[in-house]
């Protein structure tokens, strides 16, 4: 009797792509059925029955991006930013972006634990699967039971600010404190790391000096302040034991440390965000500094290409958009003042395309290693062993990228409930022109198919020593480069 698994025709099939995982690259016939990857054939196989084919000639068939860091629907201090689950989560479908972590960081009054439930009621309406990050600011007497009762939630990445006094700042006493329960438990601690008092050094200088704006922004968060608060995290990392993940790196000397760190045996992982290694700090000389005041800030042009040559050498594991959803009118109010005014920039639309156009097409990073960036390894340094990768068993979030097609982007034509982009009126090449997000095509030629509120709540089953991190050569060897070429040379 025939097995009526094989008989069952598949919901999807994608054909004549360059299918590519971290590992390396293959052509063949993507399998779907039931939300999963059933299956990869040989290019030339015959096609079993199947409901939709989808040709994806001339482009690369890449997992899903897996975003690390966003923040949705946040409220801090006077500024909420504007943006539902809904939303943020189909401008990342737009995107190629099929899952998002968010962050559930205590507010004023909570604790730990109900930050994250209320985090998961207010994501009730995600497009995408979600993951959550949990928040501790400062530790009491409570806060080892709220750290296990977050693990048998799944929640096993905890972030930690190392400024914003009478803020989210927790202190180094805390952080130490939580990376003890964390390295018990197989987690990952997730540092914004600038040293506090450094920074607010800074700022008052430049306040006195009549630099406290907008435009002079980066004088007020300096490079100093950065490594100094990567140095202290780094060393109690290593005298706990724990895991530690520094989000939103900005400088080759930071990243640098994580290096040495990681050579002398600590768990010590670096991310970054298309912000930092395609802009600098000539951007705070325009007409409208405020709309790219994010922390830590934009830096110089050396920082700037000292840190993408870092990136693209594969010294970096993930890529990040630290999506923060405001209104220029928001970012304007003050503007005079940075201590006051939101920080952060709309990203999680434009975070592929970016990063794409940027390390692989200009810079000559291959494939492989974008894929581990945008994908396999936040997936992996979250514990989300599904996602990250196009193989049998693993979760059906695929996105079909046209290497050659070139935009602009423009607050005009994005998704995101931001009327301004970081990016407006710059072209990049490497554009998502079918996603498929569990399964099912979200985004074809005919544009946006709305699965309504699907997204599932991930849970983390982080254990970082159980699934080593991938990375493929930066340049040369086997991989797939891409350069500028014409569609028919991508498979050749």
């Amino acid at each position: 009797m025939p097995d009526q698994t094989i008989l069952t025709p598949f919901d999807l099939v994608v054909t004549d792509g360059l299918i590519v995982n971290a590992s390396g690259s293959t052509e063949g016939t993507v399998l779907i059925r039931d939300g999963r990857i059933a299956g990869i054939l040989d290019p030339d196989a015959p096609l079993p029955p199947h409901k939709r084919q989808i040709d994806a000639t001339g482009q690369l068939v890449l997992p899903g991006g897996v975003d690390p860091h966003c923040h949705v629907g946040q409220v801090l201090g006077e500024f909420s930013m504007l943006d539902s689950h809904a939303q943020a989560s189909i401008a990342a479908l737009w995107g190629g972006t099929t899952t998002i972590i968010d962050f559930a960081i205590p507010e004023p009054g909570q604790n730990p634990l109900q930050a994250v439930y209320e985090k998961r009621k207010a994501a009730q309406d995600t497009r995408t699967d979600l993951a959550l990050h949990g928040g501790v600011v400062a530790w009491d007497n409570t806060t080892r039971d709220q750290l296990l009762s977050l693990a048998e939630l799944g929640v096993l990445t905890v972030k930690m600010f190392t400024t914003y006094r009478d803020g989210v700042m927790a202190g180094f006493d805390t952080i130490e404190k939580v990376m003890e329960v964390l390295a018990d438990l197989g987690g990952v601690a997730i540092i914004h790391a600038e040293e506090n008092h450094l920074v607010e050094e800074a700022q008052n200088y430049e306040r006195e000096n009549g630099r406290g704006d907008s435009r002079h922004h980066a004088l007020t968060r300096p490079e100093a302040a950065e490594a100094a608060a990567v140095t202290r995290a780094l060393g109690l990392a290593a005298s706990t034991g724990a895991a530690v993940y520094f989000v939103h790196q900005t400088t080759p000397d930071v990243v640098d440390l994580v290096a040495d760190a990681r050579s002398r045996g600590v768990r010590a992982y670096s991310e970054t965000c298309p912000h930092y290694i395609t802009l600098d700090d000539s951007v705070y000389e325009s007409g409208r500094p405020e709309l790219f005041v994010c922390c830590p800030p934009i830096r110089s042009a050396t920082a700037m290409t000292g840190l993408r040559d870092r990136t693209i050498r594969g010294m970096v594991h993930t890529l990040g958009s630290d999506h923060c959803c405001y209104s220029s009118s928001q970012k304007e109010k003050y503007s005079h003042d940075v201590t006051s005014m939101p920080n952060g920039l709309p990203g999680v639309e434009n975070r592929m395309t970016v990063s794409f156009d940027t390390l692989v097409v200009r810079g000559g990073m291959s494939v492989e290693n974008f894929v581990a960036m945008s994908s396999t390894n936040p997936a992996v340094l979250n514990g989300l062993r599904s996602k990250g990768w196009i193989g049998p068993g693993a979760d059906a979030d695929v996105v079909i990228l046209d290497p050659t097609m070139t935009k602009v982007i423009s607050a005009k034509t994005h998704h995101m409930n931001s009327d301004y982009s970081p990016y407006e009126g710059t072209e990049f090449t490497g554009w998502p022109t079918t996603v498929i997000s569990a399964g099912r095509v979200v985004i074809d030629d005919d544009g946006f198919h709305d699965p309504g509120p699907i997204g599932r709540q991930l849970f983390s089953k982080a254990q970082l020593d159980a699934v080593p991190l991938l990375a493929a050569p930066a340049v040369g060897g086997t991989q797939t480069m891409i350069t500028r070429f014409n569609k028919e040379e991508l498979l050749a």
